[in-house]
């Protein structure tokens, strides 16, 4: 298992993470067992948004005597009344559900305290203007959680977050549908018909994760799999079918991430995300997938896929390519991707202008240009 750097928090999380929303389909005992085989599989991120007593008692009993193993995604405000789930920030009930969680989970602290699912500008100005707000810094003043996130599928709240400099990581939808998708407070809308006419990754989304990047914002993912709709070739937006594999590797090369939190069922569908792990390139390439779909296309955007390589002067390209990305988006190049742009074996400058590169990109993407430009912003 890889580990990552969690944004500017101290986490090193697996790349591969446990989303526990199905965990109450099943008995408890087999939901039991699952955490604990993730676990010794080298998962060691969870997220825990149901307020549902099952879920919470399950992650809770697969976590006792190795709670320090696990980095716990642990939401606030999400509650259950009368037996149904209801997102509030109601104070009469926000930290009761919490309080339930610590105790369900068998532990004194969470590591990331998530204010939980926040898609609407309206939403975002009750959570940051009202007592809510107050009440998450209370805990981790305390240290009953030892970092706030928060949850969104929506880009302008995800921006609005990471532009905080209070929430140290966002756990934010990522698939290649949703990234073409124009920021909504319908999540629904995202799942609805996609117009043809789309082509390539949303600017505001594109924006997110470099913002992310450089701010050190870590996300986590979730939804990588658009509800399995992007396995099969008759429901996907695309009209061709992607691999698990394929999926990951995508939100993995997104800017900005840490981890995909994947929901399981079975130790065999444990086993079949894990498998990335020692997936070979052609396994993960959803480049060609992408460009080979008879439905939309990112036609001239560079997705760090890597088609480029190799390189006669061993330049990585994709690296280079994220680098100019992150880098134009501020007013002066950030110290931190300057060192890392530097850091690189070959820059931009080693470039020969051969362009065997440009016949291998899936999406057209003009890298000798690309290379001219990024030498000259960096200098080198």
């Amino acid at each position: 298992m890889q580990y990552r750097k969690l944004g500017r928090t101290e986490l090193m999380v697996s790349e591969i993470g446990f989303g526990g929303e199905w965990l109450e389909r099943h008995e408890e005992a087999e939901s039991v067992e699952l955490v604990r085989y993730a676990s010794k599989q080298g998962i060691n991120i969870i997220d825990c948004w149901m307020p549902d007593p099952k879920s919470r008692d399950i992650i809770g009993k697969a976590m006792e005597g190795n709670r320090e193993r696990w980095i716990v995604q642990g939401h606030i405000g999400s509650t259950y009344q009368n037996g149904q789930y209801v997102r509030t920030r109601d104070m009469k009930f926000v930290p009761a559900a919490f309080d339930d969680l610590l105790v369900r989970l068998r532990t004194g602290y969470i590591d990331l305290g998530m204010i939980h699912y926040v898609d609407s500008e309206e939403d975002w100005e009750i959570c940051m203007n009202t007592s809510y707000i107050g009440y998450v810094h209370s805990l981790r003043k305390d240290g009953v959680i030892r970092h706030i996130g928060l949850s969104t599928h929506n880009p302008r709240i995800a921006k609005k977050a990471a532009e905080s400099g209070f929430i140290e990581m966002i756990l934010f939808s990522i698939n290649p549908a949703f990234d073409m998708h124009p920021a909504t407070e319908d999540l629904d809308s995202m799942f609805g018909e996609y117009d043809a006419s789309l082509s390539g990754i949303d600017p505001e989304r594109e924006e997110l994760y470099r913002l992310c990047e450089t701010r050190g914002v870590g996300i986590t993912v979730m939804k990588g799999f658009f509800g399995g709709r992007l396995f099969d070739a008759e429901r996907s937006p695309f009209g061709t079918a992607f691999t698990p594999v394929q999926c990951i590797h995508y939100a993995l090369t997104r800017p900005g991430v840490s981890s995909i939190l994947c929901g399981y069922d079975t130790k065999e569908q444990v086993d079949e995300a894990l498998s990335y792990e020692t997936a070979d390139d052609a396994a993960k390439d959803y480049a060609s997938v992408i460009a080979g779909a008879p439905l939309h296309s990112y036609a001239g955007q560079c997705t760090y896929c890597g088609h480029c390589r190799p390189c006669p002067m061993d330049i990585d390209i994709a690296m280079v390519n994220k680098f100019y990305d992150l880098a134009v988006q501020q007013e002066q190049v950030p110290e931190s991707v300057r060192a890392h742009y530097e850091a690189l074996g070959a820059t931009a400058s080693a470039c020969v202008g051969c362009r065997d590169c440009e016949e291998r990109c899936p999406f057209g993407v003009s890298v000798a240009e690309r290379m001219e430009k990024t030498a000259k912003l960096f200098g080198c």
